[in-house]
């Protein structure tokens, strides 16, 4: 349950449901939301309101209490603006909060539906899952004795969550094991993170944020930093594919960490307290290494301001195909303690004044998701490998077709599973080529001067 005070400090901070939505503005006062006396209803709609709500009220052939349909006509009303406007309630609202701030109370297992079983995808890293030993591609059969077939997704991970220290026995089938086995998991708070990192090549980074909560600022510094420890980071490739948004906040923070200066983002409402600019502090984390940033048509709201900042300042080439275009603003304001409504109350705009809403973010390079198939197969026979060879003209070691096709073997995974990601990295390689040839020329015109 949110206290009133915890409750005003969380709709300052943040958003996030299943839709795609962007980040939270920080809630209208009781005062600015009072309609102007011209605007309010006229007393013949009212009447019709009443009228309705008492024809239900007696004669709906089950009862149902005054304060349900009341609720009811709040969520009507809502229902009836836009997709992103919305009531909140208990159960609601308790989510928003996990989806912001990646943690809740669980068994820390990532899960996918695969023939009509519930999957093992991944178990989060220190979670009672991984703790436990489960492993990806487990098929969870039962839960606390009951069956999964046919379970939907969604279903499935309510039913995984639940107090923390409390215990659920799964039912596992196992590729290798001729029987199903149980495994008694106790559930424990789970940190879902939100940024995941790795060296692609020598000096070439992979960052990949899937959602923006509270601390995915702090979370991509501290990633980009590691990335770094492995020597001179020459470029990075950021992943915003399938982002559905979250935290206006943090997608600033992390649009902010590879910029100088300069706007962020903009939004613009009916309320002045709607009105709000974010701009960038001095400092790029990567020192001005190049950046490709991945979009989709799941990458809504918070990711398409991270994408369209760094357009808009020729920050980073965007690739991919166009994002989803979700540019508008959700203000959570409380009703009590534990409800809600969540009300569009603004639209956004890139740094150029670009409104995102309905159109999207269009990449600067369109590369499609594919499956890429070879024309033909690499020669197997090199110059290295005929009898009696040359040596090489500088003295280098010989590259045989073995050689080439053990050198082969990261691209070729990446050509295979992603080719977006691989394309991306062709173009990272051509920039920081191009960005040395630069460096000599204008150190050779100073050598002339």
């Amino acid at each position: 349950m949110f206290t009133p005070k915890a409750l005003t400090t969380f709709i300052g901070a943040a958003a996030l449901t299943a839709l795609p939505l962007m980040g939270l503005s920080e809630g209208d006062s009781a005062q600015n939301l009072v309609p102007e006396a011209s605007t309010r209803l006229p007393l013949e709609d009212l009447r019709s309101f009443a009228k309705v709500f008492e024809q239900i009220r007696q004669g709906y052939i089950e009862e149902v209490d005054d304060s349900t349909l009341l609720e009811y006509a709040i969520k009507g009303m809502l229902q009836g603006l836009d997709p992103h406007s919305s009531y909140l309630d208990r159960e609601s609202f308790d989510d928003l909060q996990a989806n912001t701030t990646g943690e809740f109370a669980g068994l820390g297992i990532e899960v996918g539906l695969e023939n009509n079983h519930i999957t093992v995808v991944t178990p989060m890293d220190d979670t009672p899952a991984a703790r436990a030993g489960l492993k990806a591609g487990d098929i969870i059969l039962r839960l606390a004795g009951k069956s999964m077939r046919g379970v939907s997704l969604d279903e499935a991970v309510e039913r995984m969550r639940g107090p923390i220290g409390s215990s659920v026995t799964l039912t596992i089938a196992r590729k290798g094991y001729k029987e199903p086995f149980d495994v008694t998991l106790k559930r424990d708070t789970v940190r879902v993170r939100s940024v995941r990192s790795k060296i692609l090549d020598e000096g070439y980074g992979y960052l990949r944020i899937s959602q923006f909560q509270l601390d995915t600022g702090n979370d991509v510094a501290r990633e980009v930093r590691k990335l770094q420890k492995n020597g001179e980071l020459k470029g990075l490739i950021i992943d915003l594919r399938n982002n559905p948004g979250g935290v206006l906040q943090s997608s600033v923070e992390v649009a902010d960490a590879f910029l100088e200066e300069g706007l962020v983002v903009y939004t613009e409402g009916r309320t002045e307290s709607s009105n709000l600019s974010y701009s960038a502090e001095p400092g790029d984390l990567t020192e001005g290494a190049p950046l490709v940033v991945l979009i989709n048509e799941g990458s809504a709201s918070a990711a398409e301001i991270v994408a369209g900042a760094l357009q808009d300042h020729r920050r980073a080439v965007i690739m991919g195909t166009d994002s989803f275009g979700k540019g508008s603003v959700q203000t959570v304001i409380p009703i009590n303690s534990e409800r809600a409504i969540k009300l569009t109350t603004a639209l956004y705009f890139t740094p150029n004044g670009r409104s995102i809403q309905a159109q999207g973010i269009t990449p600067d390079i369109v590369v499609e998701r594919v499956k890429i198939t070879r024309l033909q197969e690499r020669a197997r026979t090199t110059e290295a490998d005929l009898a009696g060879h040359l040596g090489n003209g500088n003295g280098g070691e010989d590259r045989n077709a073995e050689d080439r096709a053990k050198e082969q073997e990261n691209r070729d995974d990446w050509l295979d599973r992603d080719n977006q990601i691989f394309e991306a990295l062709n173009v990272l390689k051509g920039l920081n080529l191009y960005a040395q040839r630069d460096r000599g020329l204008r150190a050779s015109v100073a050598r002339a001067d």
